[in-house]
Order: C-alpha cells, then structure tokens, then sequence
C-alpha cells in the first residue's frame, strides 16, 4: 500500500453554508483522501496550518446516481472530514497555505 503524503490527503476545503455555520464553532470542513484516517487528518492539518486541532470528525458521501435526459449518471462520493480547533483558533482559508 502506497503512504499518503500529508499535503495530498487534505483534498480541499468545503465552503457551503453549512460550513460557515459551523465555522462559528471553531469548526472548518475539509474533503479528505479516501484511505486518510482521524489520526493522519489531525497530524497534517496542524502540520499545514499551524494550529491545535482538537477533534476530527468523517463522514462518507456514498455515490449518488442521477438520471439526466433518461441515462443514468453518477455523481461520484468522497470522504470528509470537520475538524475542530482549540477555542481562539481558526483557519483562515481565504489567504492559501
């Protein structure tokens, strides 16, 4: 099995109204590589961003399929991930790493 890199195993934030909700509780949403787990999550977001991350939260999107124009589609699912940072941190995702 190959080892993920730790740059490539956080996808891309997820920036939906749910998440900005959610940003109000330190919280920030991230759409993870598939293998990453809890640990590997948490270790390269402190790792990237430089803050304390205090709990780590996944949730797997099964894939959907769509029937557009009478043929069936597929909209593909993906893993993510809501981490939560210690009280007074956040991440600011607009300025980039």
């Amino acid at each position: 099995m190959k080892k993920i890199n730790f740059i490539d195993s956080i996808r891309n934030p997820i920036i939906t109204e749910k998440a900005t909700i959610l940003s109000e509780q330190n919280k920030t949403v991230f759409k993870v590589h598939e293998k990453a787990n809890k640990k590997n999550i948490k270790k390269n977001i402190e790792k990237i961003f430089k803050v304390n991350v205090t709990k780590v939260n996944i949730i797997n999107r099964k894939t959907k399929i769509k029937i557009k124009q009478g043929r069936k589609t597929y909209k593909s699912g993906y893993k993510k991930a809501i981490v939560t940072l210690k009280k007074g941190q956040s991440i600011d995702l607009t300025a980039g790493i």
